[in-house]
């Protein structure tokens, strides 16, 4: 499978934070999530990616080329969304036709405005009008009005409310159903990846502590249990644990295979954000 995004030992030293040898690779037709808390390195991978920051040490790679040498051809197929105001603000929501038109060589204006439509964006209004949803909404239908391979979503989807988010998780999934595009997203809506990431990035304080796929995320569990049942329990029967006043929940990968051995278990499907508290407030096993 052909890799569309390559990150090879990334490091990016501050004085207070080391984005710490960084590596994964995304092939075509992915979507991937990269989560962590605040200050965990998401937005630092996301500029270093961009080449908005100069990198310390190792190798990006957007199209099998390098993210700095090559950065104008790679740029005519790279959509990126960040959270914020993304376009001029004096501008009317139409005028982006004839501007972008002009920078992106596959500028689709017919999609363009019936991204608009779809999305209810005035023409005619100008873009500091616009509500922080709105201005959500139409970078997306700037971002992919070009036909991008690679989306760099970086809280994207912050600022809308649920149904639109659920919108746009939908047009994400189409994006990526002809197996050629792929998309990046780091958010802290763990909900959304629930839905959409075949796969999830977890930084923590610089580092890449896992890359799993959805499958495998499906498949984990939280115990609750006592102290006796926990302490029968052998280390890699679970990842993480959390002791409570009276009792242990324990993050388990497989709960399928828990519940198949002991009946009668009070045991949860843990979620994306279930996991990521026991890797960064659990004991690891």
């Amino acid at each position: 499978m052909e890799t569309i995004l390559s990150l090879q030992n990334v490091t990016k030293k501050y004085k207070n934070f080391t984005l710490d040898h960084v590596s994964f690779d995304i092939p075509r037709g992915m979507i991937f999530g990269l989560i962590g808390e605040n200050g965990a390195g998401k937005t630092t991978t996301i500029q270093s990616i961009l080449d908005l920051i100069k990198t310390d040490s190792g190798t990006i790679e957007i199209f099998g080329k390098d993210h700095c040498k090559d950065a104008k051809e790679i740029k005519q197929k790279l959509g990126v969304i960040m959270d914020g105001l993304n376009q001029n603000p004096y501008l009317k929501c139409g005028d982006l036709d004839k501007i972008l038109g002009k920078i992106y060589r596959s500028w689709d204006s017919q999609r363009f405005f019936s991204y608009l439509d779809q999305f209810k964006l005035p023409r005619e209004k100008k873009i500091k009008e616009l509500s922080k949803g709105m201005n959500v909404k139409l970078n997306f239908a700037a971002a992919l009005s070009y036909h991008p391979q690679l989306l760099l979503l970086d809280e994207a989807t912050s600022g809308l409310d649920p149904v639109m988010r659920d919108d746009i998780l939908e047009i994400l999934q189409e994006f990526v159903t002809d197996e050629q595009n792929s998309i990046l997203m780091s958010t802290h809506i763990t909900s959304d990846l629930d839905k959409i990431a075949d796969y999830v990035l977890f930084l923590h304080e610089g580092k890449l502590m896992f890359l799993k796929s959805r499958e495998a995320l499906e498949s984990y569990g939280v115990l609750h249990c006592t102290e006796e049942f926990f302490r029968a329990l052998a280390p890699e029967d679970y990842d993480a644990y959390l002791k409570e006043e009276f009792s242990y929940k324990v993050l388990v990968p497989d709960r399928y295979t828990m519940r198949t051995h002991f009946e009668g278990l009070l045991l949860d499907r843990a979620t994306i954000e279930d996991i990521m508290l026991f890797y960064v407030k659990g004991v690891r096993s």
